[in-house]
């Protein structure tokens, strides 16, 4: 119950003073803004009638008072309240037609999120309260349905943005020394041994020291964190007694998940993004401005829906009562409109500017940059992306794919952007998995897929390589099961991928075999190794460098559970070894300028110098003919990196190294001659797959190398100059970073 409807004097009276001090305010900037004094409130509504802002009690379980907003300029509506202060909980009723049919759906009885709202309270409970049409009506959405949803919704809260920040500033970590550590919120602390339990799952966790140090002894230079923006649960989810894990279904750009919270403070983000700064650890967050929780017309009326229809999302053009789908979530978030485009980019300064976070991760990327006629490099978004003097100077990576027409656009996105290559992921899972005729589109890929990238200017870190991420197996299941098994998820094992290009070594799942142990725990290193020393920017999956197991589930996106939380305990043997193993390479790619140069490796002639850049070789050592190219059934070649074949001008210390990288996707051992090297007086063992244990020897030129079946061999050049002997012993000088072991 209200003060309007309440026959208290008192609470009347109260009502009346709170109304009659409420004054116009500014219609910028958008959302709640304490100014000391007082808070400002604007809100964008095209289409609106009345806005009424409703004020809750602290829990936020009781309405206080509705107060109109008295201006509207703009197409904003807004007001500002001396009385309101940071703590102040709200949301929104917006009056205005509910035309379905015209894309309007306006129903003041739905308590409203504001989409600039830097806080969120409490978890939404689901109920029919929620829709704004009746449920059980015949004609579904064109109902209206006049029952009060605010005892089921979130609500915002008024945020003093005041945060000490102390010395630590942004890591600045340049492209071509990105190392990216894909990884989630909850999953990666919950079960983490030195986090206090009580900070667990939290971004209080993620803020333990031991975290970012944590990676840093891994080598990597930046978190990437799963959605982390203020999402809800799915209520066929909730239906099933399961989550949405992943956060793929945002609600408020502006505000961190409640559940991520320990305190009642928006500002636990700040505090963990200053301990990841303080440890030289840049913070990348995963993004989802492609779509909403709202669904389709059949949806709930949470925020946008409610606000303004018509212009949030895109509709139909021949019948806007139902929305256009390229997310397959059920709604578009229509970024041809100004004031929407406007709200995304607010949403990303604020990020990088408030929270200082290094970069962005878009989600479904392709649909961020469509517009009505089909996507356009030089359409607002991506237009706006690059004006911005604040975001284009972050970290932009797309994921350039989507379901929509012209969906799939890897290597379409303009110079300044990164992408995640998924052809990468395909071609190093076959190739290892030992598929004919995969070598040539290999050789592309661990070069940097120029073919893709390699134009207007742009570098090989534009390639995001990955073989796995949160979606789809990790690297334990890549190698331990033909099929998913996603039977956990509650969809009879229809969902996620069926096309995995994975390999379960000879039996499906766990197994006390010691031979397909062995080729698991080496294929494993094949894969971290390809990735890690190939040209491009690597990413690793958190848990894959231990081999964590997600039981053969390739969709876990709503497994809140011992599924996806990492097993900090239950790290085996075999899992810290392959963990040193990750610092090897690490290690080996810091120590190897040449496996992240500025310039994509093409096989050319540099005339000045008299060498190739690259020099593909076949098993004899020589290089490789066009019948070797073109032979199905070739499994084994080497990549011979000629340090001296650097851009003419000043060397930096370690740019002329050389390396020897040589893969063998035989089921068999292959013997390879080492070639002759000028400037060099033989080979140094670096990585040796089959061997990740301890140094390996020094070999003359000329030495024939026994590559075992299915395994990765990496050489330096041992020369006085070059790759100083001091680079490479220090790959070997790796120490174990104490955990739970």
């Amino acid at each position: 119950m209200d003060a309007s409807s309440s026959g208290d004097p008192l609470l009347q009276a109260a009502q009346l003073l709170r109304r009659s001090i409420i004054t116009e305010g500014k219609p910028f900037p958008l959302g709640a803004t304490w100014d000391g004094l007082g808070v400002n409130f604007a809100l964008f509504s095209a289409h609106a009638t009345k806005v009424e802002l409703c004020l809750f009690d602290d829990t936020g379980e009781t309405e206080l008072e509705r107060i109109e907003l008295p201006e509207y300029t703009d197409e904003v509506w807004h007001g500002y309240l001396p009385t309101a202060r940071p703590g102040t909980v709200y949301g929104y009723r917006v009056h205005g037609p509910y035309e379905p049919d015209a894309g309007h759906r306006f129903n003041p009885n739905k308590l409203l999120i504001d989409p600039y709202a830097r806080q969120l309270i409490s978890q939404l409970r689901w109920g029919p309260e929620l829709f704004g049409y009746q449920l059980d009506h015949a004609d579904k959405d064109k109902s209206f349905d006049d029952r009060d949803s605010a005892a089921l919704m979130q609500k915002c809260r008024v945020i003093d943005p005041a945060f000490t920040w102390g010395t630590a500033r942004k890591p600045e970590t340049p492209w071509q020394r990105t190392l990216i550590y894909e990884m989630h919120v909850k999953g990666f602390t919950r079960l983490h041994p030195l986090v206090p339990e009580e900070d667990r799952g939290t971004f209080a966790g993620l803020a333990h020291p031991n975290v970012p140090a944590y990676l840093r002894s891994l080598g990597v230079s930046s978190a990437e964190l799963l959605p982390i923006h203020a999402f809800v649960d799915d209520s066929y989810l909730v239906d099933k007694g399961l989550r949405n894990y992943w956060g793929y279904n945002s609600l408020g750009f502006f505000a961190p998940e409640p559940r991520y919270l320990k305190s009642p403070y928006a500002t636990e983000f700040k505090a963990m993004v200053n301990q990841f700064h303080a440890h030289g650890i840049e913070v990348i967050l995963d993004v989802v401005y492609n779509h909403t929780a709202e669904g389709n017309e059949l949806g709930p009326t949470l925020s946008f829906k409610g606000i303004d229809n018509a212009s949030y999302y895109r509709l139909l053009p021949d019948d806007k009562r139902y929305y256009i789908n390229d997310t397959g979530t059920g709604n578009t978030v229509n970024l041809s409109h100004q004031r929407v485009l406007q709200m995304v980019a607010d949403s990303l300064r604020y990020w990088a500017t408030e929270m200082r976070v290094d970069g962005f991760r878009f989600d479904l990327a392709t649909i961020l940059a469509r517009e009505p006629y089909g996507f356009d490099e030089g359409g607002g978004f991506l237009d706006a992306c690059r004006q911005d003097p604040v975001l284009s100077s972050v970290k932009l990576i797309a994921e350039p794919w989507d379901i929509g027409p012209g969906g799939y656009q890897v290597g379409q996105f303009p110079p300044g952007w990164a992408e995640w290559n998924d052809k990468f992921r395909d071609t190093v899972r076959s190739f290892w998995k030992g598929d004919a005729g995969v070598l040539p589109d290999f050789a592309r890929r661990i070069s940097g897929s120029g073919d893709l990238f390699n134009k207007r200017g742009r570098k090989p870190w534009a390639s995001v390589n990955f073989v796995t991420a949160h979606d789809g197996f990790n690297l334990n299941d890549l190698v331990s099961y033909n099929d998913k098994h996603n039977e956990a998820n509650g969809e009879d094992n229809r969902d996620g991928h069926s096309d995995n290009h994975s390999w379960n070594c000879g039996t499906e799942g766990p197994t006390g075999d010691d031979e397909i142990i062995a080729l698991r725990e080496r294929q494993k290193r094949n894969l971290l190794a390809t990735m890690m020393l190939s040209h491009g920017t690597p990413m690793l999956l958190a848990g894959d460098e231990f081999g964590h197991t997600q039981n053969g589930n390739n969709n876990a996106y709503a497994q809140d559970n011992e599924i996806t939380w990492l097993d900090w305990m239950g790290i085996t043997a075999q899992g810290r070894s392959l963990r040193e193993f990750v610092r090897k390479l690490t290690a080996t790619r810091k120590a190897f300028p040449i496996l992240y140069r500025g310039r994509f490796v093409v096989g050319t002639h540099n005339e000045e110098l008299d060498v190739k850049d690259a020099t593909w070789l076949s098993p004899s050592g020589d290089e490789m003919s066009i019948e070797q190219w073109h032979d199905a059934n070739a499994r084994c070649f080497g990549m011979l990196l000629d340090g001296r074949a650097q851009a003419s001008g000043i060397k930096r210390r370690g740019e002329d190294a050389t390396l020897l990288l040589i893969y063998n996707a035989h089921y068999d051992m292959v013997n390879f001659t080492l070639p002759a090297v000028p400037e060099g007086d033989g080979w140094q063992g670096l990585i040796d797959t089959n061997l990740p244990d301890g140094r390996l020897d020094a070999f003359p030129f000329g030495h024939v190398y026994a590559v075992t079946g299915r395994s990765l061999v990496a050489l330096g050049l041992s020369a006085q100059q070059g790759a100083t002997r001091q680079g490479i012993g220090a790959i070997f000088d790796v120490t174990e970073f104490p955990l739970s072991d």
